[in-house]
């Protein structure tokens, strides 16, 4: 029963699209043939039942009947689901997809629109004319939107900003031009983030007292101390202290290990400069000697000489008359 009267209601539909109602002619069953390239039987997937002139009468469970204009003609379509300005419906009868109002480009259902057409605007599900008051309309979203503070560039509503106009720092739904008090300006995500402040750990215990890395050879000499940074600062947080300090420190003197006294090295200097003043006299006593020896060489070479001079010139003197030889 209700597949004659799906099929009653498509044959009047489509003869109030003609004039005269002539559902079985020739000339409009080839029509219907060119149109949908069908021959007797079904040839739409989807299709639970149908008719060759009016298309499908039926679909299969979970698809949706539509009907579709062709020229002036409307057949059944069988869809998975219905398309853009049409909602489904479904009943243990049947699905159907039924048209959206006049204002919706497209709907969940008949009082719900999701997308308005071009000079309406969407509001709570209704394409609107004009916005309420407290908000503004978009061409570009065809939504009302609301109405921000003159500091805001997007807002949740008119107390809440979620962007700020250039310049101004976003925090807790309102736009600063100068954070609040333990907070700072973040230019990277233009909002107002607590400030950090440093913090340091413990001073460790005093260091052994020592001088050049030394800890002997010395009386006056340095103690320190450190500790370590457990929070480093935020640009305008509070900076770290000081983490190491330094004490003088006075120490009773005592040898380093391999290391000579100072009277020690007294000592072998003075034996150094000893034995360098020994050497030297040494050095000018043997020159005195060298000397003492040459000059004497030189006298006894002299004196030989001399004496062979004397008896040279003895011989060779004639003697004088009355002189006995």
């Amino acid at each position: 029963m209700q597949l004659q009267l799906i099929s009653f209601v498509l044959i009047i539909w489509n003869c109030m699209d003609y004039s005269g109602c002539q559902p079985h002619s020739s000339s409009r069953h080839r029509q219907h043939k060119a149109m949908t390239g069908g021959s007797s039987g079904c040839q739409q997937s989807g299709c639970l039942t149908c008719s060759d002139y009016n298309g499908c009468l039926s679909c299969k469970p979970r698809l949706f009947m539509h009907l579709e204009r062709i020229g002036m003609k409307q057949i059944g379509v069988c869809m998975t689901s219905c398309p853009p300005g049409f909602y489904g419906t479904r009943s243990p009868e049947r699905n159907t997809c039924t048209k959206c109002r006049s204002e919706c480009d497209s709907c969940f259902n008949k009082n719900f629109c999701t997308r308005c057409r071009m000079g309406f605007y969407l509001h709570l599900g209704k394409c609107l004319d004009s916005c309420p008051v407290g908000m503004v309309h978009s061409d570009a979203q065809r939504e009302c939107i609301l109405r921000c503070s003159a500091e805001c560039e997007s807002c949740v509503n008119s107390d809440t900003c979620t962007r700020c106009r250039p310049g101004l720092y976003q925090m807790n739904g309102r736009c600063h031009l100068i954070c609040p008090d333990d907070y700072e300006p973040n230019d990277k995500l233009m909002e107002c983030t607590p400030q950090v402040h440093c913090e340091v750990g413990e001073w460790s215990e005093w260091s052994p007292c020592s001088r050049s890395g030394r800890t002997c050879g010395f009386r006056r000499g340095q103690e320190t101390r450190t500790r370590q940074v457990l929070q480093y600062p935020s640009p305008f947080g509070n900076p770290c202290p000081e983490i190491s300090e330094v004490k003088e420190c006075l120490v009773k003197k005592k040898r380093c290990p391999g290391t000579r006294r100072k009277s020690d090295r007294k000592e072998r200097r003075n034996r150094n400069n000893r034995k360098d003043k020994e050497s030297q006299e040494g050095r000018r006593e043997r020159k005195r000697e060298r000397d003492a020896g040459e000059r004497e060489d030189s006298d006894n070479r002299n004196k030989t000489e001399n004496r062979h001079r004397r008896g040279h010139d003895s011989q060779t003197i004639p003697p004088e008359d009355g002189l006995v030889q």
